[in-house]
């Protein structure tokens, strides 16, 4: 099944601070947004949670980078890395075991459509340290007016067995992210950590 969202925003469904929030950051982690879009979360992670951090922006979308380098020159930020590469293929710029947390926003449905959902997770997990920690918030598989079909969203239950397959801990959980909706939220959020 193909499945295209490039350089699509999340930012009118889901509040970046929150999010963020959530990460408990120290504020000098190496931070990956991986599957950037226009960098919002990016720029929120930049502006007011790493000020001694290194951030990679990455997005298959060179559209949406080329808009992020624009945005650095702009405002003189050395601490954006905004790289235009595939997930699920060999992330130029990047050493292995060199990032802290690695955040991923309404796009693994994306790689579930593709049949990628190992490669993604192998490829990115070589890039985070040990002990590093994978965060994914997604669309809860629920019909709703908004998101990806029904039939490419994951549950946080199949992200769990999918994670621990790969060398990774469920370490956080939260159900109530995102939009209103009949049931609840429209979002969950997960995070594992690298064993």
């Amino acid at each position: 099944m193909e499945h295209k969202h490039h350089g699509k925003s999340s930012e009118k469904f889901l509040d970046s601070h929150e999010i963020l929030s959530e990460l408990n950051l120290a504020g000098s982690e190496t931070f990956m947004d991986a599957g950037c879009g226009d960098g919002y979360i990016s720029k929120k992670a930049i502006e007011e949670f790493l000020p001694e951090g290194k951030v990679y922006a990455v997005d298959v979308y060179d559209e949406a980078i080329a808009e992020l380098e624009e945005y650095k020159e702009k405002n003189h930020i050395s601490n954006l890395i905004s790289i235009c590469a595939d997930l699920a293929c060999e992330i130029p710029d990047v050493n292995d075991e060199s990032v802290d947390v690695i955040l991923m926003i309404n796009v693994f449905h994306g790689f579930k459509a593709s049949d990628e959902m190992d490669e993604v997770v192998l490829n990115l997990r070589k890039l985070l340290k040990n002990g590093g920690k994978f965060a994914i918030v997604e669309f809860k598989p629920i019909e709703m007016q908004f998101g990806p079909p029904l039939e490419i969203r994951c549950s946080h239950a199949e992200l769990e067995n999918l994670f621990e397959k790969h060398g990774f801990r469920k370490v956080h959980l939260n159900v109530e992210i995102g939009e209103d909706v009949a049931e609840g939220k429209s979002h969950f959020m997960i995070i594992f950590e690298k064993e």
